[in-house]
């Protein structure tokens, strides 16, 4: 049923997910300004095999993980506001958070420091991320967003 601009009405299951995937994305925010804001106390308190995961990422990997924090929170208030702005969006933060985790994961010795279950976050946050380009492209295609 279109709503008074043309759109069909969003499910309750449509602004759950968005919210939920909202505040998802805000606690990447929060992740990635911890990480690049982490004082040199801490770094000096860490051994060096960790300080190196925080010392030695280089401008492209960061640029990335800004990139897909930032972009996929953007997406996800495009979401919400019914903008189909979001999916590009949502896109290249994905794209990003490819470009990051695979650094991370394959680039760095984060499997040596912390151990193979180090990789069960970035292969769910990767999830998460294809599960909100595609949920986006869905919701477009049923003419949810325009």
């Amino acid at each position: 049923m279109p709503d008074d601009i043309g759109r069909s009405i969003p499910t309750r299951t449509f602004w759950v997910i968005g919210i939920v995937a909202l505040l998802w994305n805000m606690i990447g925010v929060g992740t990635y300004l911890m990480s690049v804001m982490v004082s040199p106390e801490t770094l000096g308190a860490m051994p060096d095999a960790e300080r190196a995961l925080y010392t030695d990422i280089p401008v492209w990997a960061t640029s990335a993980y800004a990139i897909a924090v930032w972009g996929g929170a953007l997406a996800c208030a495009l979401l919400l506001m019914r903008k189909a702005l979001a999916v590009p969006l949502f896109i290249v933060s994905l794209i990003a958070l490819l470009v990051q985790m695979g650094h991370g994961l394959f680039l760095t010795d984060l499997l040596e420091v912390r151990g193979a279950t180090a990789a069960i976050m970035p292969l769910l946050i990767v999830g998460v991320g294809a599960y909100l380009v595609w949920f986006s492209r869905d919701a477009r295609q049923k003419g949810v967003i325009s």
